[in-house]
């Protein structure tokens, strides 16, 4: 079975909102902020397939995907907006915006959901009956339509059409602060 979460990846779209990265923990350390250890934001170094380093900032507002504690050792995928500004440095730093234990079986897409509830990147579609869990960041019962909204999309199988269509079994919304 082929690694689904292999690399960088970026929306299929132009100008997509959203790609990931996904490695390894290697390190974990509060950031500082004048001279004093911040504990509500953690600067984590993974290492990535290619067993280079990749630098992601996790904040109070990145959505850890089933609230697990993440550690080091354990493979995750995180995903970070591309439509803000970030460093050009090396290695590259990213400021999650969601982050999951990569597990078996178990995909997740991040994106914008228009009206028809088809991802921006024109590869998923989404099927919702009442099984769906439909849930905001802080695992509140989101209730309207989920369509257009950002959302993070948990799912173990799709079909194989264009775009692919799923029924997921969680459904976030990354309801936008403001």
């Amino acid at each position: 079975m082929e690694d689904l979460f292999a690399g960088n990846r970026e929306s299929l779209s132009q100008g997509g909102r959203f790609a990931s990265v996904t490695g390894t923990i290697v390190e974990m350390v509060p950031t500082r902020t004048n001279r004093q250890v911040n504990g509500c934001t953690i600067f984590v170094t993974l290492e990535d397939e290619r067993g280079e380093p990749v630098n992601v900032i996790l904040s109070p507002d990145t959505y850890v995907v089933d609230f697990v504690t993440l550690s080091v050792g354990m493979r995750v995928e995180c995903w970070y907006r591309t439509d803000v500004p970030m460093p050009l440095i090396y290695p590259p730093q990213y400021h999650a915006a969601v982050a999951a234990e990569v597990r078996a079986g178990r995909r997740i897409d991040v994106d914008y959901y228009d009206a028809a509830l088809v991802n921006q990147g024109r590869t998923l579609k989404l099927n919702i009956d009442g099984s769906v869990a439909l849930r905001t960041a802080n695992n509140q019962y989101f209730q309207a339509s989920p369509s257009g909204h950002e959302l993070a999309v948990i799912y173990t199988s799709s079909t194989r059409s264009i775009p692919a269509q799923t029924t997921p079994e969680k459904i976030v919304v990354l309801c936008s602060r403001g």
